[in-house]
């Protein structure tokens, strides 16, 4: 989802383009967590506002699963903006007169950047399920290459929310030098059994249908359509709240009067889900689905109080951190969990729970507090700010 700009709203950034810049060579790759290596690695990204002459103004946006680079602005041709549109620009949230925003796709990706639907330099095809495990490690590390071929040493802030929120965790404790806030919104510093468990179904209907080939249906010119589409349904239940739900379809039968007694969508929700799984197969790979469903899954920077101990010494940055009271993937519970950490090893933290009927895609969404309380942190960090 994405919010659209209002008549009263400042304009945003306009026109934009992506970009993209090979980091890691086959000569010089990138070491993975895993063992493995991975090069060449191409990054996409997108870039708005200026970078000032220190280059001490850059706000990285970390993007969740089914995100990408673009994050705001409209594409040339393309009617839709970037699925931050309303928080990125002069005047708004994230504020493009005074921050140099930037965002990538991670590796692993299927917008841009090196990920499983590229060409594997060794075979000629597409690496599919040969491509390497990647970790939310490996995606900060390749991001800090493109950081460093920018020429930017230090970043104002690091923003993301659900998985992008892991990312900007992740920065804060690899790059502690670099970070000078951080920002993680409907985020978790692991996921439960119960996450864990919904990313698994979603890998079966992929990875169970007909058409996955392995992972090689790229060479079989085929797309796993029926089992990407049921885990992008599954996971868009989880993305919303029972009262959203409710308020937006509850029983309303979908271009019938009368049910059909058959099993054809009788429902506007049932409608629903099928479109939103029809439309996400239209853009998205299904092995980058699978792939960053496990590294959420391996997500887990702090598996005991020593580890903790010595990951959040070096760290020095401003932690804000939020959560959304409808929020059932990420509950408030979890976000309050980092909180308690942080605080117990003597970091500054803010948080606060905002109140949102729309579940987790709430960090998405124009909740005027959520907002309003963003720009504030972000413009402090500026000095626009006292």
């Amino acid at each position: 989802m994405s919010e659209q700009a209002t008549p009263t709203e400042p304009s945003g950034v306009g026109l934009v383009e992506s970009q993209t810049v090979e980091l890691f060579t086959a000569a010089r790759p990138l070491a993975l967590d895993s063992g493995a290596s991975l090069g060449p690695v191409t990054l996409a990204y997108e870039t708005y506002g200026e970078l000032n002459a220190a280059h001490t103004n850059a706000v990285l946006i970390c993007h969740a699963l089914s995100g990408d680079a673009h994050v705001a602005g409209l594409h040339a041709g393309d009617e839709r903006p970037g699925w931050w549109d309303g928080f990125i620009g002069p005047g708004r949230a994230i504020d493009t007169n005074h921050h140099f925003v930037l965002c990538s796709n991670v590796i692993g990706g299927c917008s841009g950047s090196t990920g499983p639907a590229s060409i594997d330099p060794t075979t000629g095809k597409p690496y599919g399920l040969h491509f390497p495990m990647v970790t939310v490690a490996d995606m900060v590390r390749a991001q800090a290459a493109l950081l460093d071929h920018l020429g930017i040493r230090r970043l104002r802030s690091v923003i993301g929310g659900s998985v992008g929120g892991m990312q900007a965790l992740q920065w804060a404790l690899d790059f502690p030098e670099r970070v000078e806030s951080c920002v993680i919104i409907a985020a978790t510093g692991r996921l439960s059994a119960q996450n864990i468990a919904f990313n698994a179904v979603s890998r079966q209907a992929i990875m169970t249908d007909p058409e996955f080939f392995d992972g090689r249906y790229q060479e079989h010119d085929a797309v796993p359509r029926r089992g990407l589409a049921v885990a992008r349904m599954m996971a868009h239940i989880t993305y919303l709240s029972e009262e959203g739900l409710q308020d937006k379809f509850g029983r309303a039968l979908q271009d019938r009067e009368h049910l059909s007694y058959g099993f054809d969508p009788d429902f506007a929700v049932e409608s629903y889900l099928a479109y939103q799984g029809s439309k996400f197969v239209q853009r998205f790979d299904a092995n980058t689905y699978l792939y960053f469903t496990k590294a959420m899954d391996y997500f887990d920077p702090f598996p005991d109080d020593p580890t903790a101990t010595a990951a959040l010494a070096p760290v020095e940055c401003d932690f804000f951190v939020c959560s959304f009271s409808s929020d059932w993937r990420f509950q408030s519970s979890r976000s309050k969990e980092l909180v308690r950490l942080l605080l117990r090893h003597r970091k500054h933290v803010a948080y606060q729970e905002f109140a949102s009927s729309q579940g987790h895609d709430s960090f998405l969404l124009d909740v005027p507090a959520y907002k309003a309380t963003l720009k504030t942190f972000l413009d402090r960090r500026a000095g626009i700010l006292q």
